[in-house]
């Protein structure tokens, strides 16, 4: 390959990933949808095989898409309408409490002079400045929280229509793009195309076994605490897992609703925060790196790597996609290099003497 080329290659790759960058919260959508297209696609050839029209075999996979959400829906869905419930019926004897005991604390270790009434409205009578300067950040926190639900929203609607239509018509689309190849580089592009998607598809089983293994940790750990509902909020959280945070989030919350009203809930509260830590600290520096970063050839560094640099570039879709993204380059950069290497038979030499 000439300089030029090459130049000409590295000036499109870099003007690519700034559009990229920059598109980031437009192009979401639309990439959720690829990677759902692409997970789905095989089912529906399979489908198709059966002699099954493409249309109707993608509308079998939405329905069974669908029926397995309901299904987890159905789960988990009266164990959270019982807790809400309980949570609302507390809420006079929580905001009680939190007035006459969590209050006169947090005024004694702050300090606080507040006069012989010590509660809510005497705290906020006389730190009222303090207290809007609170009200006002919590607002604009609000207000930009209120937009970035808007777009999750939007996005909520656009990913199933879009991942209908580029499901039903993906062959076609992976042909004629095939088809923009030219016929020197074909053998060459083709050989990349089946390697990537065999680094996907592992990297997919590897997630499910992470998924599988977390559920394992959640349920064994809440189990032993004692806590209500333990096998179905450690399974929930940990299907939930693909995306990075949620179950930790989900199961945190739902279990410590769980054990906050009972007569002496600090041991059981324990124990959930204990059992979800030492579960993060499993998948972040065990499950992650050895059963996705083994099946797509990462190293635990590099995985931990791709994750912190998605999110800090492209936000929570960026760590969503990080692993991919990084098993897809992960193919370029060995292709890149071993071509390197046959253009350079003396470096060739010196690696294969160096092992």
């Amino acid at each position: 390959m000439s300089t030029d080329i090459r130049t000409a290659w590295l000036v499109a790759i870099a003007i690519t990933g700034w559009l990229l960058y920059l598109l980031a919260p437009v192009l979401t959508p639309f990439v959720a949808s690829a990677l759902l297209a692409y997970i789905g696609d095989p089912l529906a050839d399979r489908l198709e095989r059966l002699r099954i029209p493409r249309t109707l075999a993608v509308v079998t996979v939405f329905l069974l898409t669908f029926l397995f959400i309901g299904l987890l829906v159905l789960l988990v869905g009266p164990l959270v309408q019982q807790q809400v419930a309980a949570l609302f019926s507390a809420l006079p004897a929580i905001a009680a409490n939190v007035e006459e005991v969590l209050l006169p604390n947090v005024v004694d270790l702050l300090g606080i002079e507040v006069g012989d009434n010590v509660g809510i409205g005497a705290f906020l009578s006389d730190y009222k400045d303090m207290a809007g300067s609170w009200a006002g950040k919590i607002l604009q926190i609000g207000g930009s929280t209120g937009s970035m639900l808007a777009t999750a929203v939007v996005s909520l609607f656009l990913i199933p229509i879009l991942t209908f239509y580029l499901l039903r018509d993906w062959d076609a689309i992976v042909e004629r793009l095939g088809a923009l190849v030219p016929d020197s580089q074909r053998e060459t592009v083709f050989s990349l195309a089946r390697e990537t998607d065999d680094v996907l598809g592992a990297f997919l089983r590897g997630q499910v076994m992470v998924m599988i293994a977390l559920s394992v940790l959640y349920s064994t750990g809440l189990s032993l605490f004692g806590l209500e509902y333990a096998i179905a909020i450690g399974v929930v959280s940990g299907l939930v897992s693909f995306v990075p945070y949620l179950g930790l989030v989900f199961g945190i919350g739902l279990a410590s609703l769980t054990v906050v009203f009972e007569p002496d809930p600090w041991i059981p509260l324990a124990g959930v925060i204990g059992t979800f830590t030492v579960a993060q600290f499993l998948e972040g520096t065990v499950l992650t790196p050895k059963l996705v970063g083994d099946q797509i050839g990462l190293h635990p560094v590099v995985v931990i790597f791709a994750i912190a640099a998605g999110g800090q570039l492209f936000g929570f879709f960026g760590i969503l996609l990080a692993l991919p993204a990084a098993a897809v380059l992960s193919v370029l950069v060995r292709f890149a290099f071993n071509r390197y290497l046959r253009e350079h038979p003396e470096i060739e030499a010196t690696v294969d003497g160096d092992g």
